[in-house]
């Protein structure tokens, strides 16, 4: 006859005292019991039979009163529901301990630094840095320390808000392109069950058109280079001044150029490919930048070797000139010094260029795209095409400064326009003949 278990209560439960004898456990049935120990601790434990082998085995669920009479018999539901489904209890407590563990280790912030990390061999420094900072910044004081699998796309869709708010767009872009890549590594790496930034991108605010660097009219030229001839500050200022508008490359280039990069026999500026725009990989394995220079250039770099060639730097700053060149606001300073502020930018000389050249010249588009330097995937077509135009590119470079003084003799040293040019009209038709005619 099978035993009679009757249902414990709460006040057996509350007054029931160990004893050095007998039996300390109390039945509730359904291989829930408390169990009496000689601390006086109370402790609820669940028996049951192993799905896989039939073997008995206990799973303590917690103490008494701590865990109630009555919460223990839920939990007791909840365990004998894991074994009527083949699941053992004891296996899918340590799972679940397990998944907890992982979820307070594989936290935003922790997954964040990893991805970084792993895409820093890949990322130039200044890429990496702005990637970092911006979900530094932006991201970890609000989901940094929640495991993956517990951020929303809500959470997510409320930060990028948040940067759209100060009305910053392109930062609020970053900011939810980085999100994103995080959790498609984390997917990736089997540490977020989703990637629930999928489609967010609909929800942000458009951003503005993009805005290039500003840069004067043709018409505005002949001015702008008599007064920047005219102005007052440092020699090497007017000097990468005047480097920049005939070379065009990007200011940085520009700022740290140093004299063993310049051939000047051969006429030729070749800056290394680690200090050209791309990522990082571009940097190692890219193409040097040949820029052909111009008679005019190789005269006016010949005058300032002359005058601090003993640094390394074309351009050396003003504390200390052998280790820094001049700062990057330098030249817009300038600019903005000689009545230009807003007009014109030194990185804006290359839209200025391109417009003109595009616009004016007969020069094709492939010439002028290698002479800017614009990246190309392909490695080995960069380099056939780079050498395939370099004669054209000589001829590009050479013009460019041709018609640069052609325009500057359009005005008088103080930029009010000339009836009459300084250049012969016979030297301007010679200097201008690659101008398209219609």
């Amino acid at each position: 006859m099978a035993r009679i278990i009757v249902p414990l209560t709460d006040t057996g439960c509350r007054k029931a005292q160990y004893s050095p004898v007998g039996s300390n456990k109390m039945f509730d049935g359904g291989g829930l019991y408390l169990e009496i120990r000689a601390s006086g601790l109370k402790v609820w434990r669940f028996r049951y039979k192993q799905p896989h082998n039939k073997k008995e085995s206990v799973i303590t669920l917690g103490n008494y009163p701590e865990l109630t009479l009555a919460e223990a018999r839920l939990k007791r539901a909840e365990l004998y529901k894991q074994v009527a489904d083949g699941l053992d209890p004891v296996i899918e407590r340590k799972l679940a301990i397990e998944l907890k563990t992982q979820e307070a280790e594989n936290t935003f912030s922790a997954l964040a630094d990893e991805w970084l990390e792993f895409r820093k061999k890949e990322w130039s420094d200044a890429h990496y840095r702005r990637m970092k900072n911006a979900l530094k910044n932006n991201a970890y004081a609000s989901i940094g320390n929640q495991p993956m699998n517990r951020i929303t796309g809500k959470l997510v869709l409320d930060i990028i808000h948040v940067v759209e708010s100060r009305g910053a767009l392109e930062m609020a872009s970053r900011v939810q392109d980085g999100i994103s890549m995080v959790f498609r590594y984390a997917v990736a790496t089997g540490r977020a069950r989703a990637d629930v930034t999928y489609g967010l991108d609909q929800f942000l605010a458009e951003k503005p058109p993009v805005k290039h660097f500003p840069h004067v009219s043709e018409d505005e030229l002949p001015r702008l280079l008599a007064l920047m001839e005219r102005y007052s500050g440092r020699i090497e200022t007017v000097k990468a001044l005047y480097l920049m508008v005939r070379t065009f490359p990007r200011t940085g280039e520009l700022r740290f150029a140093r004299w063993e990069e310049f051939n000047l026999d051969d006429q030729v500026w070749l800056i290394p490919s680690a200090r050209m725009k791309g990522r990082k990989m571009q940097k190692l394995h890219g193409l040097d930048h040949v820029i052909p220079l111009s008679n005019q250039v190789v005269k006016m770099l010949r005058d300032l070797k002359s005058i601090n060639g003993r640094f390394p730097f074309l351009f050396p700053g003003v504390k200390n000139p052998r280790t820094s060149p001049i700062s990057a606001d330098t030249m817009n300073k300038a600019l903005s010094t000689i009545g230009f502020d807003k007009e014109q930018t030194g990185h804006g000389f290359r839209g200025l260029f391109s417009t003109i050249l595009h616009e004016r010249t007969t020069f094709t588009k492939d010439v002028i795209k290698a002479q800017m330097s614009h990246k190309e995937k392909d490695l080995v077509e960069a380099a056939y095409n780079h050498a395939k135009y370099l004669d054209e590119r000589r001829e590009l470079m050479q013009w460019w400064s041709d018609y640069l003084d052609v325009r500057r003799s359009e005005v008088g040293p103080d930029g009010t326009r000339l009836d009459q040019p300084a250049i012969p009209i016979r030297q301007i038709h010679a200097r201008l003949r690659m101008l398209k005619t219609a």
